[in-house]
């Protein structure tokens, strides 16, 4: 009899940090402006500067803040386009070729999910026929065998996880 390892495959959940309510209230005012200082943030939460910052340092160092990015306007980058494309694959789906699509810039996230597909894609693009293009490419890995593609008319909210407990 073989066993096999799956270890490797099956990635734990990762443990939660300690976050307290000031730290909460901290991640929501840096959720929505990332470019507040130190002292803005700690009159906003009655804590001198430092005291601030060494939140913000231990809520790095734990992974709780994994970036500091700026939220940027597809439609004045020139990408108005913004579609999920469902992928559905023979087998498992998360191959290295899937995961490649990564580095092409119109691609925004990936995601290996249940149900009837099994990868989800969020795209930005300049137009329908860059949005082709990219299923073409999809259609070219191993192992995909058809793709739907939902193109949004409005976006109404869009955001990352929220700090509330």
């Amino acid at each position: 009899m073989v066993i096999e390892k799956t270890k490797a495959v099956r990635r734990r959940p990762a443990e939660a940090a300690a976050v307290d309510a000031v730290d909460r209230k901290l991640l929501g005012l840096i959720a929505v402006d990332a470019a507040l200082s130190y002292a803005e943030l700690g009159r906003a939460l009655n804590l001198s500067p430092p005291a601030v910052h060494e939140r913000v340092k231990r809520l790095k160092r734990d992974g709780v803040i994994k970036a500091t990015v700026a939220a940027l306007d597809g439609p004045k980058l020139g990408k108005p386009l913004l579609a999920f494309i469902h992928v559905d694959t023979i087998g498992w789906g998360k191959s290295q070729e899937m995961l490649d699509l990564a580095a092409l810039p119109d691609v925004e996230e990936i995601h290996s999910v249940t149900g009837d597909t099994c990868m989800l894609l969020k795209v930005r693009m300049r137009d329908t026929q860059a949005l082709e293009d990219l299923l073409r490419m999809i259609y070219e890995i191993p192992g995909v065998k058809g793709t739907r593609s939902y193109i949004a008319l409005s976006s109404y909210l869009e955001r990352g996880p929220q700090p509330a407990a």
